[in-house]
């Protein structure tokens, strides 16, 4: 039994026996009750998550993964290849928004190759975890093989598990990838299952004939990879990437540690439901952290039943949105510890009741 096997048996259901102490509690505090609206929610679900009616507070890791992609080469995106290099060279500048919004929200931001088509051994700050220099063209193949993709998988998994050891409290998914929209919205498009239009969007901003080349690039990836879609890890090989697999392992490797995922956008999202549909319990570890701007995404969040911490018109990527998200998540928990209760601040609790 691989890695891989080992963490999604490791996957449970939350205990909710919790669910009964937590809400006690957040009808004991100093407000009316369920007037913090999601943010009560939100903190439930935490404590579900780690498995406690008082999760101890901890540092946030945001790890953003970064692969190129070889349907690329089908004219997909707006920008060259090369911009995925030159952004996490941006990144390990600083100068990129996920940057910006990590130093924020008080996260530890760590940069991962997966398979970047450039070299980029010299950059320093880089994690390099690559498994090749770019997958292949989805529309002429599979991206990778089963191997690969379990590779990757498992790279995530070990990255989360190091972030469960080392104390983080929250973790959070980003992405780096010239044309990643494409695969994503193919992943989607079979393991929803529903039509290709229904999740395809402009991506990187794709003019209308950007647009149809790319509907029809993700019609031909589902048609010639149609024989290996038949369960979601070798759909995930098939249609997928480098990054998206690393998520999807991070995302499994949260849920099977206890350790609560911010699932960025459109991309991440991907990775999520791949994961889901490896171990449905993976769900329950998980918070979406905004509704991407990208066309589908709405659609995908409404299907799987999940309601994004976030709605700002956000479709950037890079783990921007599960920046965001973390501090949100971060204040429902503080309101949650901190909160006086009725009795301990001798406040008079509401008649009736």
């Amino acid at each position: 039994m691989n890695l891989l096997e080992r963490t999604l048996l490791a996957v449970r259901e939350p205990d909710m026996a919790l669910a009964g102490p937590v809400a006690r509690r957040l009808d004991s505090l100093t407000k009316p009750q369920d007037s913090l609206g999601r943010l009560e929610e939100i903190a439930l679900r935490y404590c579900l998550a780690r498995g406690t009616a008082m999760p101890e507070p901890g540092p946030k890791k945001i790890v953003c993964m970064a692969a190129d992609h070889g349907v690329a080469e089908e004219g997909v995106s707006a920008y060259p290849q090369a911009v995925t290099a030159q952004m996490v060279a941006n990144m390990l500048a600083g100068g990129a928004a996920i940057n910006v919004l990590a130093r924020h929200t008080g996260a530890e931001l760590e940069l991962v190759d997966m398979g970047v088509a450039a070299d980029l051994s010299r950059m320093a700050g880089l994690r390099s975890c690559r498994i090749r220099a770019g997958s292949n063209n989805i529309a002429r193949g599979p991206a990778m093989s089963v191997e690969e993709a379990v590779r990757a998988v498992e790279t995530g998994i070990s990255i989360a598990r190091e972030a469960a050891s080392g104390g983080f409290a929250l973790l959070g998914t980003g992405d780096m990838g010239i044309a990643n929209t494409t695969p994503s919205s193919a992943l989607f498009a079979a393991l929803l299952p529903c039509r290709p239009a229904e999740v395809t969007g402009r991506g990187t901003g794709v003019d209308d004939a950007g647009l149809q080349r790319k509907l029809a690039t993700i019609e031909k990836a589902l048609s010639v990879n149609r024989p290996r879609l038949g369960d979601p890890l070798s759909a995930l090989a098939a249609l997928g990437g480098f990054e998206i697999a690393g998520i999807a392992g991070l995302i499994i490797g949260g849920a099977a540690f206890r350790l609560p995922v911010v699932v960025d956008g459109f991309i991440s999202s991907a990775a999520a439901l791949c994961a889901i549909r490896m171990n449905p319990a993976v769900a329950r570890y998980i918070f979406f952290s905004h509704v991407s701007a990208e066309a589908g995404h709405r659609f995908v969040m409404d299907r799987i039943g999940e309601r994004p911490v976030l709605d700002l018109s956000m479709r950037l990527g890079e783990g921007t949105g599960a920046a965001i998200a973390m501090s949100v998540i971060e204040a429902a928990l503080k309101l949650y510890r901190e909160m006086a209760t009725f009795d301990s601040a001798g406040v008079s609790s509401r008649e009736g009741a």
